[in-house]
């Protein structure tokens, strides 16, 4: 057997993932470009030449994500076989994870949630266009940044009690609530709230919207175990409100390594999966 390689083609970014004879991973990296076929051959040419392989050691290509339309012929000669982007979803968060009965929360642009069992075609369950891209349009439109590590970098020192509006707020008595869990979202804006303060306000605004989802979706199907994948997880703030959530809801969220690359990870284990 040789390489399989998977690729997740993204609006602005092409991931690319392999897995060797032996199905150990190798490191996987994102390129970027505005055409999604040039990404496509550059990120290929790219992976080959950093791992020292020909294209003879490549078995088979796999290829998911938005872009992958766009792909109707071989690559460099190689067969493309496409994965529905959800499935590959459920594959790499059960993967990452070594769950065997998750919650998948794929966080991009949007959200997509996936109830995946292994053994099983993973669920699509729904999911919400709160993501990486409402954060990065209204902090474009309220702090004049639209680079995610900008808006991370000054959400660091950002103070979220300038911003959102507490349990603890409200009442002394939680009436059954943690007095940490938010009551409104940007319901305590300050008079002296800073840049940093809003960041950070964004940022809690997305993670709390789609964890709650996720939390949702986890009692619908009696399970506790979610993972957060997908370019978000990178974000300094993603640990402080998985913490939170699992202390608050009884879950048990994690973050795996090489969560960013969950998805391509997914469709190129799909190819071993019959």
């Amino acid at each position: 057997m040789g390489v399989v390689i998977g690729i997740d083609v993204g609006g602005s970014t092409t991931k690319i993932v392999g897995f060797d004879e032996n199905k150990n991973l190798m490191a996987p990296f994102c390129v970027t470009a505005n055409d999604p076929i040039t990404s496509v051959y550059g990120a290929l040419g790219k992976f080959t030449e950093t791992n020292n392989l020909s294209l003879s050691d490549i078995e088979r290509v796999m290829i998911t994500g938005v872009g992958s339309s766009f792909i109707n012929k071989p690559i460099y000669n190689l067969k493309c076989e496409t994965v529905p982007e959800f499935k590959c979803i459920g594959l790499g968060g059960l993967y990452l994870s070594d769950f065997k009965d998750a919650i998948i929360v794929s966080m991009g642009t949007g959200t997509a949630i996936v109830h995946a069992v292994d053994g099983c075609e993973p669920e699509y369950l729904g999911g919400t266009g709160v993501g990486g891209g409402t954060l990065m349009g209204l902090s474009k439109k309220m702090l004049g940044l639209d680079t995610i590590q900008h808006i991370d970098e000054i959400a660091q020192t950002g103070k979220i009690e300038n911003i959102d509006l507490k349990v603890s707020h409200l009442s002394k008595k939680n009436a059954g609530l943690r007095a940490e869990l938010t009551a409104a979202n940007f319901g305590r804006v300050s008079d002296i709230a800073s840049k940093n303060d809003i960041a950070l306000g964004l940022i809690n605004m997305v993670f709390e919207t789609v964890g709650m989802m996720a939390v949702f979706a986890s009692r619908q199907y009696g399970i506790s175990d979610i993972v957060f994948t997908g370019n978000l997880t990178r974000m300094s703030q993603t640990q402080n409100v998985v913490d939170m959530f699992n202390r608050c809801f009884d879950t048990n969220i994690i973050v795996p390594e090489n969560a960013q690359y969950s998805t391509v990870i997914g469709a190129a284990i799909s190819s071993f999966i019959k």
